[in-house]
């Protein structure tokens, strides 16, 4: 009788969270030590300061803390009154949360493909997607890249459509030296512990700089209560806990320098593909001149993806795939009609990304091990 195949111990993670803690254990633990003295769990002043803090980085005139990064694509689109049957454009080649938050208040994600080059919706389709029921137009920042906002936001403000930036992975991009979030009316981010600022759980973000925008969406994160009891609107309970907001303001002081640290590796994997010669086997991830990539993922394409995934895997180097399956063709949004074929680049580059690990704290000789390995298989092969 055959044997099950015991998969190889990697020999470090494909994130390393442990180590990034360590670095700032004594600053998280005071600060979660001082929000249970306070016993001021939801809301209040941690919140705020973190709500100040984040928003003076991204530039932001007001930033809302939610419950996590879906719930704040929920309430931007809630904001901007979005309803069912109105038509909202994103990409299919994303985290589930993007279309999933439009169809979760009954309006229609349409799918627009993506530019493979940089993964992120190519805005040469997007003027054939906009019908009379478009109500937004949501673009995603995908693996720390920013969308090419700028002929997204020319066919936006033409056609008079508010622009919802799905920016969950890209925390500290720029888009000619724009924070991303800070594009269109309403920006989303997510702080689940895996982004480049992450919490210890699950935690969001809402920016815009409109007052009425903002205003009202304090009030839906609150089950659309301003005085206790007393409702105005139909909102949801989704609120920052004062925990994550607190470890948040800690993390908050060293992304920045996390972010060069991941851009640094990022660099170092482009030296080591080309000593290596394999610029001609894998596709490495673009950056545009007028592009700030934080790299939240390094995502590489290869046609012989998932060969070369378990090869790695043998050889104790960890990877993952984001994403394999395109929105379009899942059974979730089967209700959409959307057939093979109907977003070739998307259907693509799901066959064929790969995420190399690149966490801050990430060695040169760990970056060798990975290369080093992706070189041994094409050797092979």
């Amino acid at each position: 009788m055959a044997t099950a195949q015991v998969p190889t111990k990697s020999a470090f993670p494909f994130l390393d969270l442990k180590a990034q803690f360590s670095s700032i254990r004594e600053e998280v633990t005071e600060s979660v030590t001082r929000v249970l003295e306070s016993q001021h769990f939801i809301l209040g002043p941690e919140v705020s300061a973190f709500e100040n803090e984040v928003g003076r980085f991204l530039d932001s005139k007001f930033s809302i803390g939610c419950a996590s990064g879906s719930d704040a694509l929920l309430l931007g689109l809630m904001a901007l009154g979005i309803a069912p049957g109105d038509e909202v454009i994103t990409t299919p080649f994303t985290f589930v949360a993007s279309a999933g938050s439009i169809a979760r208040i009954g309006a229609v994600p349409v799918f627009v493909d993506i530019d493979p080059n940089i993964y992120n919706l190519d805005p040469n389709q997007l003027e054939d997607a906009v019908t009379a029921k478009t109500k937004a137009i949501m673009p995603v920042h995908l693996f720390g890249l920013p969308a090419e906002m700028d002929p997204i936001m020319e066919v936006a403000n033409r056609r008079k459509i508010p622009v919802i930036e799905d920016a969950a992975q890209a925390i500290g991009s720029e888009y000619r030296n724009r924070k991303v979030g800070t594009i269109g009316v309403i920006g989303c981010f997510s702080f689940f512990p895996s982004k480049n600022l992450g919490g210890a759980g699950d935690g969001g973000l809402i920016t815009t700089n409109d007052p009425v925008i903002a205003a009202h969406i304090r009030l839906l994160r609150v089950h659309g209560a301003r005085n206790k009891y007393e409702y105005e609107a139909l909102g949801i309970n989704s609120r920052l806990d004062a925990m994550q907001a607190a470890i948040l303001r800690v993390k908050m002081r060293y992304l920045e320098s996390w972010t060069n640290d991941r851009r640094r590796n990022a660099g170092r994997y482009r030296s080591l593909v080309a000593d290596h010669g394999l610029e001609d086997r894998i596709r490495l991830p673009r950056e545009p001149e007028h592009c700030r990539h934080v790299f939240n993922q390094f995502t590489v394409q290869v046609e012989a993806r998932d060969h070369l995934r378990q090869h790695l895997q043998e050889n104790g180097i960890p990877s993952e795939i984001y994403y394999p399956y395109p929105l379009h063709l899942q059974r979730a949004f089967k209700n959409l009609g959307y057939k093979p074929g109907s977003m070739p680049h998307s259907e693509k580059v799901s066959a064929q990304v790969l995420s190399l690990p690149i966490f801050s704290e990430m060695t040169a000789g760990q970056q060798e091990m990975v290369i080093s390995a992706v070189a041994s298989f094409f050797a092979k092969n």
